[in-house]
């Protein structure tokens, strides 16, 4: 099995639950944040439904400088259904990409700048795939399922089920 193929499996289970979540999202709390210094709820769905095309970017390049990368529209902007379909176009894309990298391609080196050329780090496209993309994915999406909790929004259950779907 190639290492695009066996990484395929965990992406779509990932980009399932992950698509759970995006559709808990409710419009009105867009601009709801629990503190000053957190992403408001409509930023941080936006960086969601925006993390898995970083899977494709990564696979198709050899860096990326975020200090070069746009700011985020404010949170009002966004929709539940505009959300769902950036990620869905992203998931497909990312998906595709992955699909066709060869092991060749994921072995090669990537690197993340910070600005001004000063590098972050550089590590093979697999391990960027499975810690930059995969797991950060993990991580906003699991800040999202505290944001629908304290605006008491059912949490959809991704490893078994949440205290709102019990099934025992």
């Amino acid at each position: 099995m190639s290492i695009s193929q066996a990484l395929l499996l965990e992406f779509d289970q990932e980009m399932a639950s992950t698509r759970k979540t995006l559709e808990r999202v409710p419009d009105d709390k867009m601009g709801w944040t629990p503190h000053q210094k957190s992403f408001p709820l409509g930023t941080l769905a936006l960086h969601v439904a925006q993390l898995p095309g970083w899977m494709t970017m990564t696979i198709t390049t050899d860096e990326l400088d975020i200090g070069k990368q746009p700011g985020y529209p404010p949170p009002e902007q966004n929709t539940q259904k505009a959300l769902l379909e950036l990620f869905d176009k992203n998931v497909a894309e990312a998906r595709a990409a992955l699909a066709g990298a060869s092991d060749e391609t994921l072995m090669k080196p990537w690197t993340l700048l910070v600005g001004g050329g000063q590098k972050a780090f550089t590590f093979p496209k697999i391990a960027v795939l499975r810690s930059f993309v995969m797991n950060h994915l993990i991580h906003h999406r699991a800040q999202l399922g505290v944001y629908l909790r304290l605006n008491d929004v059912a949490v959809p259950g991704l490893y078994g089920p949440s205290a709102d779907e019990k099934i025992f």
